[in-house]
């Protein structure tokens, strides 16, 4: 029973760092869709990073979840390296979503869209 309840938490972490990973891919999409003034196609590369984002962030609440509810959960670093990247990632989301505003604002002013 120990080491199913380890394996579901390693693939539970590895799951974290795969939907961060593919939000990552959609926000650096989004940014290569501003170069070439596609705002509607980075908007919607945003929605589909934000929406891998939450899944990851949702698989890392429920593992901290386990400790506050007292259940004992072992130190282990690749759980710390997914929350890494998934901070990480969570503000290059951030970032891009507000260069996109700065961007499609800048390019409507100048008549570019």
């Amino acid at each position: 029973m120990k080491e199913e309840t380890e394996n579901k938490s390693v693939k539970d972490t590895m799951e974290i760092i795969l939907h961060a990973g593919d939000a990552r891919e959609f926000i650096a999409d989004a940014i290569d869709n501003v170069a070439t003034y596609d705002y509607s196609k980075a908007e919607e590369n945003m929605r589909k990073a934000e929406a891998e984002l939450v899944i990851a962030h949702r698989l890392q609440t429920a593992k901290i979840q386990q400790e506050a509810e007292g259940k004992k959960v072992p130190y282990s670093v690749l759980f710390t390296h997914a929350q890494d990247t998934l901070m990480t990632i969570n503000s290059e989301f951030k970032l891009i979503q507000h260069l996109i505003k700065v961007f499609k604002a800048r390019d409507k002013r100048e008549g570019r869209i």
